[in-house]
């Protein structure tokens, strides 16, 4: 009972590792949540600062909704493309704004075909297949999708697909891989998403947290 009580008082946060890393860890740190020796490259699983009753996770990018939907962590960033895909039940809290890329499709230039409707029961490769699957079922087209975790923009090169359903920032991967755009699907940006109960038990805190978040937001934006 008493770890239990301990507990409580304490807020879980749960960072990717990556391109969102930093720019959560800085945006929290200008809120007061931070902790010495927070970095990407830590070998601590749980980085503590025990005056401001805060605990940090460094996870895979991937994992940190399920983190958050099993109350592991209290709260966490991630990217919208992959909290859709990973389908978990938490409460998506404020819109980070950075992080900002969309969701695609992409074939290969010299293999074009008409129209998107060409593509219908073709193989697409890619790390996004609930994604994927609701975008083509939308457009009334069954496709064969084949997961993968590496190099997307391979899937066309070596014969594997026809297509692939990726992320973007600028389009230079594309490019140097002779694929081209043919289809949006969807914008995304990082999200603060927080675990159910943990709303509720913690509420005064975690809307605290994200009502001063949303601030230095709106700061940064004017700023701009």
């Amino acid at each position: 009972m008493a770890s239990a009580a301990k507990d409580m008082e304490y807020i879980t946060i749960a960072l990717p590792k990556g391109k969102l890393f930093g720019l959560s860890a800085d945006l929290l740190a200008k809120v007061g949540y931070s902790a010495e020796d927070l970095s990407e490259k830590s070998r601590k699983l749980i980085i503590t600062n025990e005056e401001k009753k805060v605990r940090f996770i460094i996870s895979k990018t991937a994992d940190v909704p399920t983190y958050v939907e099993y109350g592991a962590a209290d709260i966490g960033v991630i990217g919208k493309d992959v909290l859709l895909e990973s389908g978990k039940d938490v409460y998506e809290l404020l819109d980070l704004g950075f992080g900002k890329c969309h969701l695609m499709m992409a074939v290969d230039k010299n293999n074009k075909r008409e129209k998107l409707s060409d593509y219908a029961n073709t193989r697409v490769a890619t790390k996004f297949p609930h994604i994927a699957e609701k975008f083509f079922n939308s457009k009334g087209m069954q496709m064969e999708f084949i997961k993968l975790n590496g190099s997307i923009e391979l899937g066309p090169i070596v014969g594997l697909s026809e297509s692939i359903v990726d992320i973007v920032e600028t389009g230079t991967t594309l490019r140097e891989n002779n694929l081209e755009e043919i289809a949006f699907i969807m914008e995304a940006t990082a999200r603060l998403i927080c675990n159910r109960v943990s709303f509720k038990l913690k509420f005064d805190r975690i809307h605290q947290l994200t009502e001063e978040l949303a601030k230095m937001l709106e700061i940064a934006q004017e700023e701009q």
